[in-house]
């Protein structure tokens, strides 16, 4: 296989892993807030909300993230030479442990969620569905500018970033209110 089709490859999955990631904590934010409703409608959709969950991460999400790492570590295998002495390698593996750690944590809520254990309001779930997205800017970012991307302004974008999204959640929060 040519490393320009496993890089293909790689994209794809990393796609289908985000996409998953995305949906996955918005079944949550539905889950959630069916919660609050009343009987029959609560079972009712709080059971749909499960198998949708259940079929996304077991299904695309967690076979995308395998997949992923698996085309993605193969290609640092095969230019192992370039990619390990490239600081922008280093960065973005550090910003996918990251992201390792939010499927996982992801994965945790799931499975409290099956087991009736609601901590998490739809708005703080709100909130985390935007750290996805501050990875995905992160890591895209990292590897389409690589060495000519000046840190510093890097570091600013990636914090406005996260300052657009606090605003525009502030935003939906109260014209949702307002309705």
């Amino acid at each position: 296989m040519s490393f320009d089709v496993i890089k293909a490859l790689h994209i794809i999955f990393v796609v289908s892993w985000f996409a998953g990631l995305f949906y996955i904590v918005r079944l949550f934010i539905y889950d959630s807030e069916a919660n609050l409703k009343d009987e029959p409608e609560k079972s009712i959709l709080q059971n749909q909300f499960k198998i949708m969950q259940s079929r996304l991460w077991w299904i695309i999400t967690t076979p995308a993230m395998v997949l992923s790492l698996i085309f993605g570590f193969w290609m640092i295998y095969l230019n192992s030479e370039y990619y390990l002495s490239s600081p922008w390698m280093h960065l973005k593996l550090g910003f996918v442990f990251l992201l390792l750690i939010y499927h996982f944590l992801c994965q945790r809520i799931m499975n409290q969620f099956k087991n009736g254990v609601y901590n998490w309001t739809s708005g703080k779930l709100r909130l985390w569905n935007e750290l996805a997205t501050l990875f995905l800017v992160a890591i895209v970012f990292i590897v389409v500018l690589k060495s000519t991307m000046n840190w510093i302004y890097g570091t600013i974008g990636f914090f406005a970033t996260g300052v657009l999204l606090m605003l525009g959640i502030k935003l939906y929060k109260s014209l949702r209110q307002k309705r």
